[in-house]
């Protein structure tokens, strides 16, 4: 507190007060104690300014601002040495000089007045800010006040829409650089030509479509960019700036490259033409253009390019065209860029002896050129994704080559033997190789790289032929193959081995003696084998930090919590029953996986201790199947770290969405940031959970979902961004027993992929430079498109959460896709970039159609993903489907549903196996047409007749076409039509979907109701109640059999006169709760009774096809004393439909089959 003044000294109407006062970097700040509490406080700057000693009043000091309206200060300090402290301070703060301001991203709409205290500034950032060349009257602090900074050398105007070049900085004669892009400039006035000291002039994202012809007299201009405006051709001014060297027109709107204006400009060395629309280069009696060297010729529209007339040409981009033929001068060559075009052929001529990296991949070569091998210096060479057959032995023989990548290809085999190779990283994943070259490993002294994941490969060859070894390998890469035990002692080879991957092979046992050897491995993956145990030489391995052995069937938990490296342990998906810890758990242990151990039962002490860890997963006690949550679907997921083990991505999964009907899926990924995804999956549940209150429209409320989560991602997201994919599982709710919609919507490179059928059928887009549509959105609005494919250097993504910075270029509006589920559908995947990014989504169906489990499938696709070479952060979710026929509407189809997929096992088959088996069957119900009738029948009717309320008469039918059998509009089996003349029964209590119900059991009950079938079905016989006593003493008295379809019950009774067979299919149980938090597929429909023939059966197998077991509680129990009343039955029922098919064959041709028929078991 000091006694402070304000104003001239002299004045009697400034008095002096007590006051705060605080000298804070280069302002003094004055308050008193009340207002410092609110805020409120005087702020004056002294850069520029004055620091004076008062005289007539001891220890006082006069601080003053500079400006024309400058303000003093004056503070008595209570002695002296605390006046000498604020004297020095504030007079070496006073004496400074600003050079560089920096108020980009202010939101500025004019120029502040303090901005003007210091008329020394050499550099000046007003980046991104909303200046206009005339403000409002209010204030003269327009533009044109810029040339009051005489010694101003650097100027950013840039994206500030100014809509008119700002004519005051002309008047500025030290400026040398100049950044006036993204302003919505149309022209450029002919004043510029006045700034002749200006070397650097930035013009990029605006609307030029020429340039003044006063531009030549701009002699020191040496860069001038022109990218993303709407030229059309090349400036003839530019052939006068013979200062400059590089062409920057990029993202503008040429279609021919004219050659003649290039060979105008001698002085130009380096061309960049990216992102145009070129068809075609005009060479009109050009020989050649030898002062180019570099040319940039990416995301253009070529078909073919012959580039020899550069022939002095070093570094070539012509990635993403067309190019079907390439011929390129080899003289100078260094870089040969020419990924994603249909490149069929390659020429390059002469040799190019200076090349020394070339990227050709994702191209239809079927062969290496042959030149490749003669290069004298070519290092790195990628070939990937290809069609090649066979790479030539002269290629390994090069004393430069280090990196080959040859992988997705058709690769059979390497060369059989190999000379001394210096190739240090080797990538041949995913080709067709059985075997690697029996001398690969003893001749490639250099190699420290290896990867041969996704081959056939059956064993591997040895690294030593002798106890020493030379081997530096460090990385080895053998996922998904077929390996044995047989090749796990060839490891030992490789001393030096720290990251080994060898998931999905064959492998049963790691001997303990081989384990022991690897005492440098630090990274271990082994999933998805059938291993019992990992061995506890494990911790002769000092620095491993990270083992993954999910997906086997190890007993006993390893001993990798006594190493003090380990960091990560994922040991899900096995059959442990108990776990043994240390007193202390390794201090840099940050996760631990447990899920998918249903055995595993943990004590309160162990699970205390293990709560301390990062991340520690285990399965949540089941509660159990009543609870009412559907069994339509069920998911698996899993999250994995990438680079410095930072997790920059989430998950989000809802069973339960909303109600007990609805579930909801999400994956988020921030690239590298892990603020974005955290938020997204806290809070995009809640927006979609009220934005359903509002519309039921599928596209408007995710839709709205996005741009509300846009809005609350708040600060965080305006310099961070991320990816996001939600699927939303819904019914329509006025329809309870209605068919299933799944929504997708995302933004950036998060995607779903549903298979349907066992083929994949892609839900999201990726919106990124490669799609027109969005490039020509960026260039609409002007956005600059950086070298790497990036909107202003930041994402590769047009649409994505976050990053308002960069609006309207990058807006958060999502791909948005709804489907009607069917029971084709047997899956759909959700994952992160990483994922999509090492994983075709071809092959990520394929990889986990077969697997029984979603959380193990989800694990799967992670862990081919880090050994097809992903660094980056990894989420996958797996989502099972279980679409029943009587949860699927078919309406829009004319009532009939398309053929089933045979997804899952049929649990119970009663089939009447005497019939002739050469005979035709009539057509199935889920084929059409029987599955209205079969709708009607639900397995309670498979009872006897006795209490029930349906028709003893049997149901006549129409067969001609002038009677059609089902009158209006054809309906599926959730929306039948009652018929006048059919079958017809009332709707039990009893009768219930399977789809949503779990044994009999309801959502309120504990035990199966009495004279319920636990299938769900009601017993509609007499004396329930003695059915109920006696139905664990034994079964109907028919050959009932096993097998992987369930139970089959055989009826053996003879029935000569019917020339066909029949086959009565009921639905078996419906999916149990696994262990590990997932749920087993449910069968088919179990009030439902198909009776088909005609058409092929379902076939088991396909995703989520686990054998099916006998279940003691879905056995069809019939009481002894009933027995003979049921065979009464049934042989009545036989001879009717005996009678009934006669008559018919009276009265109709002997070729036209029944429609359906009609029994009560």
């Amino acid at each position: 507190m000091y006694n402070v003044r304000k104003g001239k000294i002299h004045l009697p109407v400034n008095r002096w007060t007590r006051r705060q006062a605080i000298l804070c970097g280069t302002c003094l700040i004055v308050s008193s104690v009340k207002e410092s509490q609110t805020g409120k406080m005087h702020v004056l700057p002294l850069i520029g300014g004055k620091v004076e000693e008062v005289k007539k009043h001891q220890h006082c000091l006069a601080f003053s601002s500079s400006g024309p309206q400058s303000q003093t200060y004056y503070i008595c300090f209570d002695n002296f040495t605390e006046y000498l402290r604020w004297l020095r301070q504030a007079s070496k703060v006073a004496s400074q000089r600003i050079s560089s301001v920096d108020l980009s991203c202010c939101s500025l709409e004019h120029l502040p007045a303090n901005l003007f205290y210091s008329q020394d500034l050499t550099h000046l950032n007003l980046k991104q800010n909303f200046l206009r060349l005339n403000p409002s009257p209010s204030t003269n602090r327009a533009l044109s006040e810029l040339q009051r900074f005489t010694k101003l050398k650097s100027l950013n105007l840039s994206n500030n829409n100014l809509g008119d070049f700002p004519l005051a900085v002309c008047s500025i004669p030290t400026l040398t650089e100049l950044n006036v892009s993204c302003n919505a400039l149309k022209s450029v006035p002919a004043v510029v030509g006045e700034m002749h000291n200006l070397q650097t002039f930035l013009l990029d994202g605006n609307f030029l479509q020429s340039l003044p012809d006063e531009l030549e007299h701009m002699h020191q201009l040496s860069y001038v960019s022109l990218s993303f405006n709407e030229f059309t051709d090349i400036p003839g001014v530019l052939e006068k700036l013979t200062a400059m060297d590089k062409l920057c027109m990029s993202g503008n709107c040429m279609d021919t490259l004219n050659l003649q204006a290039l060979k105008r400009m001698p002085h130009i060395k380096h061309v960049d033409l990216r992102l145009n629309s070129i068809r075609r280069l005009e060479a009109d009696e050009i020989d050649f253009l030898h002062h180019v060297t570099q040319l940039d010729l990416r995301d253009n529209k070529l078909g073919e390019l012959d580039a020899t007339v550069f022939n002095n040409v070093e570094v070539l981009h012509c990635e993403r065209n067309q190019l079907v033929t390439l011929k390129i001068s080899g003289y100078f060559l260094k870089a040969l860029y020419a990924s994603s075009n249909e490149l069929v052929h390659l020429d390059v001529y002469p040799v190019p002896n200076c090349l020394a990296y070339m990227d050709i991949s994702r191209n239809h070569l079927e062969n290496l050129p042959e030149w490749v091998c003669d290069s004298r210096k070519l290092e790195v060479l990628d070939v990937g994704h290809n069609q090649i057959r066979e790479l030539p032995a002269r290629l390994f023989y090069s004393s430069s080559l280090r990196k080959l990548l040859a992988g997705h290809n058709m690769l059979g085999r390497l060369p059989d033997r190999f000379e001394r190779t210096q190739v240090e990283v080797l990538d041949v994943q995913h080709n067709q190789l059985l075997e690697l070259p029996s001398n690969l490993l003893l001749k490639a002294d250099s190699l420290r790289f290896l990867n041969a994941s996704a081959n056939k490969l059956e064993m591997l060859p040895p690294a030593t032929l002798s106890e020493e070894t030379h081997s530096i390998l460090q990385e080895l890469y053998l996922t998904n193959n077929n390996l044995t035990d047989k090749c796990v002692p060839l490891l030992t080879g490789h001393p030096h081995l720290k990251i080994l991957h060898m998931a999905y092979n064959r492998l049963q046992s790691f001997p303990a003696s081989k384990m022991a050897k690897l005492e440098e491995l630090e990274e271990i993956d082994i999933s998805g084998n059938k291993l019992k145990a990992i061995p506890t030489t494990i911790m002769n391995c000092r620095r491993m930090h990270t083992v993954i052995a999910h997906s086997n069937c190890i007993e006993v938990f390893p001993e990798v919590m006594q190493l003090s490296e380990i960091k990560c342990v994922d040991l899900s998906c096995n059959e442990l029953s108990e776990i043994t810890l240390p007193e202390n758990l390794p201090p840099k242990l940050q996760e631990l996986d447990l899920t998918g151990n249903p055995r595993l039962a943990l004590d309160h002490k162990t699970l205390e201790l293990l709560n301390n860890i990062r991340c520690f997963k285990i399965d949540q006690p089941s509660a159990g199947d009543a609870s009412g949550a559907p069994a339509v679907w069920s998911h698996g997921y899993t999250e994995a770290s990438g680079v410095k083990n930072k997790l920059c991505v989430a998950a989000l999964s809802a069973n339960n969405f909303c109600d007990n009907r609805e579930a909801l899926y999400g994956v988020f990924d921030g690239d590298r940031n892990v603020e974005v995804p955290y938020l997204l999956q806290c809070t995009m549940s809640d927006i979609l959970a009220e934005e359903l209150q509002k519309t039921k429209n599928e596209e408007e409320y995710m839709i709205n979902t996005f741009i509300v989560m846009q809005r609350k991602l708040g600060t965080a997201g305006q310099k961070l961004g991320g990816s996001a994919v939600l699927c939303h599982i819904k019914h329509d709710p006025m329809d309870p027993g209605g068919c299933f919609t799944l929504t997708s919507a995302n933004v950036g490179k998060c995607q779903t992929v549903l298979c349907r059928n066992g083929k994949p059928l892609p839900l999201s887009r990726c919106y990124v430079m490669s799609c027109e549509e969005e490039l020509k959105r960026i260039k609409q609005h002007k956005a600059i498109i950086t070298e790497d494919g990036k909107v202003n250097g930041v994402t590769d993504s047009t649409r994505i959460l976050g990053y308002t910075f960069l609006h309207p270029s990058v807006v958060p509006r999502p791909h948005v896709q709804s489907i009607t589920l069917t029971p084709q559908d047997e899956f759909f995947i959700l994952g992160s970039k990483g994922l999509w990014d090492s994983l075709s989504m071809d092959e990520a169906v394929e990889a986990v159609r077969n697997v029984p489990d979603a959380l193990a499938a989800a694990k799967k696709l992670c862990t081919l993903a880090q050994s097809y070479g992903c660094n980056d952060s990894i989420s996958a979710v797996v989502v099972q489907l279980n679409v029943t026929e009587d949860s699927f509407c078919c309406c829009e189809l004319n009532g009939v549903p398309p053929p089933s997929p045979g997804i899952f096992p049929q649990s119970v088959n009663v089939v009447i196996k005497d019939r002739p088996t050469d005979a035709l069957g009539m057509p199935s119900s889920s084929s059409g047409m029987a599955s209205e009738i079969s709708s009607e029948i639900s397995t309670s009717e498979m009872s006897s007749e006795v209490g029930s309320t349906a028709s003893d008469e049997p149901p006549q039918v129409a067969m001609n076409e002038n009677s059609p059998a089902y009158p209006g509009e054809q309906r599926c089996m959730l929306h039948p039509v009652c018929l006048s003349n059919s079958f017809q029964r009332q709707l039990s209590s009893a009768t219930f979907s399977s789809a949503f119900s779990d044994n009999g059991l309801d959502s309120d009950d504990e035990e199966p109701i009495e004279g319920v079938f636990t299938n769900g079905s009601r017993v509609g016989v007499e004396g329930a109640t003695r059915g109920s006593r006696a139905k664990e003493k034994q079964l109907l008295q028919v050959p009932v059999e096993a097998s992987d379809e369930g139970i089959v019950i055989s009826a053996n009774e003879d029935e000569p006169s019917l020339p066909r067979k029949a086959e009565y299919s009921a639905a078996g149980t419906i999916g149990r709760r696994r262990g590990n938090g997932s749920v087993a597929p449910q069968e088919r429909s179990h009030n439902l009774i198909e009776v088909a023939t005609d058409a092929p059966l379902r076939k088991t197998g396909g995703y989520f096809a686990a054998p099916a077991q006998p279940d003691p509680d879905d056995q069809f129990i019939i009481p002894p004393e009933l027995e003979e009343e049921v065979k009464e039955i049934m042989k009545q029922h036989q001879e009717q439909q005996q009678q009934q098919q006669q008559q018919q064959q009276r009265q109709y041709p002997t070729d036209h089959l029944a429609d359906y028929y009609d029994t009560p078991l």
